[in-house]
């Protein structure tokens, strides 16, 4: 009876154990949660509620004290405006390049070193690594001294002559361009690396036994394999190219003469002149149009896992 009532208070000391234990995991818990919510979700809702109308940060602007209801007149602006399109066609130029680039250059360097081995070859990836783990602001000031067309490197060890990539119009996205590739292209060859190292062995041995060409295992072996991991970097990188900010500060400023990519006109708007309710427009503008381009994205990595 002693041993029956010692297994049933047993059982019960371990309930109230658990219990207590997913009490205590709740309560750290929360904080965080609610931590989230006033840092991430109040912002996202009150911005959106300011788009739909006519106010500004500054209190002493013309703009007014208070919010007040205008509907989508700030969607209309923006969507009308001649002068967003352009920003707009702009800011696709620059995703599209830096983008393509990376996904390129950061595929096949990975190629090269899974399929090359030579001495110093772990030294070598951390090198390349590199990049991606600076500060973009600092990166982009770096940059700005090597572009400089005086006595900057860059234009030296190419033989360019006097190309201003910061500062004239007609050059300074492409600078911008350089700039990201060549820091965001070691995060595409890391993932595409990642994959590569997990394609098993014994496929390559049995399309050597069938005299298989390199076409056919670069096709039919190696990308299929690699391929959700691109996608994934592909995911991430767009989106970031999308809404970048920093390397362009950095490496540009803010000025006329700045490539005109919505990020920064965002940031002219909304925390130069103060048109915060324009300038949230803005954003959820640019926000729908990540979350509509990285769906198709995820549609077809979900299609690749299947």
């Amino acid at each position: 009876m002693f041993r029956i009532s010692g297994k049933k208070q047993s059982a019960a000391t371990v309930f109230y154990r658990s219990m207590r234990d997913q009490t205590l995991l709740r309560l750290f818990i929360l904080p965080t949660i609610i931590l989230l919510i006033v840092i991430n979700i109040f912002p996202l809702f009150w911005s959106l509620i300011l788009s739909f109308s006519d106010y500004s940060a500054k209190r002493t602007t013309e703009w007014g004290k208070n919010p007040e209801m205008i509907g989508a007149e700030n969607y209309s602006k923006i969507l009308m405006s001649r002068d967003m399109w352009q920003k707009f066609i702009v800011t696709a130029k620059f995703v599209v390049l830096a983008v393509g680039a990376e996904m390129i250059l950061g595929f096949f360097i990975a190629l090269l070193l899974y399929q090359t081995n030579f001495f110093g070859k772990g030294f070598i990836t951390t090198l390349l690594i590199l990049p991606m783990t600076m500060s973009p602001v600092v990166v982009g000031l770096m940059w700005k001294l090597f572009y400089n067309p005086n006595w900057g490197l860059f234009n030296y060890l190419l033989g360019l002559g006097k190309i201003d990539w910061t500062s004239d119009p007609r050059w300074n996205l492409y600078g911008c361009v350089i700039v990201d590739v060549w820091m965001w292209t070691p995060f595409v060859m890391l993932l595409a690396l990642a994959g590569l190292s997990a394609v098993p062995k014994y496929l390559y041995e049995a399309a050597e036994v069938d005299r298989a060409s390199w076409w056919f295992k670069f096709s039919r072996i190696t990308m299929p394999m690699v391929y959700p991991l691109l996608l994934v970097a592909l995911i991430f990188r767009t989106m970031e190219a999308f809404k970048v900010f920093d390397i362009v500060m950095g490496l540009t400023g803010r000025g006329a003469m700045a490539p005109q990519v919505l990020s920064m006109y965002l940031y002219n708007v909304g925390f130069v002149t103060w048109k915060t309710s324009f300038g949230s427009a803005l954003g959820y503008i640019m926000l729908i149009i990540i979350i509509a381009i990285t769906s198709v994205f995820i549609k077809y990595l979900n299609r690749a896992k299947t």
